[in-house]
């Protein structure tokens, strides 16, 4: 490679990167809703995205978010005026569920908890273990639904959104 164009190569490379960032705007889990993962044993299981949003998308599900969380408890279905609260501590219970389940360790699933359902994510190696998943969810109490997005096996499109690939520049997030 002749000199100038090893001396360009930086230089194009920040400029691909900073493009890439321009288009693609930031996303954030503005509401801080709980996303962690319970089992990692599926190798090429695609990464759910988790519970992350751009400013547009966080603005837009402002007033749904107040609505959803409240009318549970105007339907007398909560005990607390937004279901969104019970979250953060129905998180750690729903995880201890399905972290005892057995065969669990053979799959790798994600959990998103979002008034007081829970969305599973991942892959399991049967139907019959995704069955067990949601039923440990759903025997947790406070948990009103469970929905069931994992994949048998790690080959196909997934019905949750794919965290981006990551990049040897790219942070780690924390899951």
């Amino acid at each position: 490679m002749p000199l100038r164009l090893r001396r360009a190569a930086p230089g194009a490379l920040l400029a691909m990167a900073c493009a890439a960032a321009i288009a693609s705007p930031e996303k954030k889990n503005w509401f801080d809703d709980p996303f962690f993962q319970v089992s990692s044993g599926a190798r090429g299981c695609p990464v759910p995205e988790g519970p992350l949003y751009t400013a547009e998308e966080r603005r837009s599900q402002m007033h749904a978010r107040l609505e959803r969380g409240t009318s549970c408890w105007l339907e007398g279905k909560c005990s607390d005026s937004n279901a969104y609260r019970y979250d953060k501590v129905l998180a750690p219970k729903v995880q201890a569920a399905l972290g005892a389940v057995p065969g669990v360790k053979r799959a790798s699933v994600w959990a998103v908890v979002q008034r007081r359902w829970v969305y599973l994510q991942g892959c399991v190696p049967s139907r019959a273990l995704a069955q067990r998943l949601t039923q440990a969810a759903r025997a947790v109490p406070d948990v009103e639904l469970v929905v069931d997005d994992l994949m048998i096996g790690t080959h196909g499109k997934p019905s949750y959104a794919l965290a981006p690939p990551r990049t040897e520049t790219s942070p780690r997030r924390k899951e």
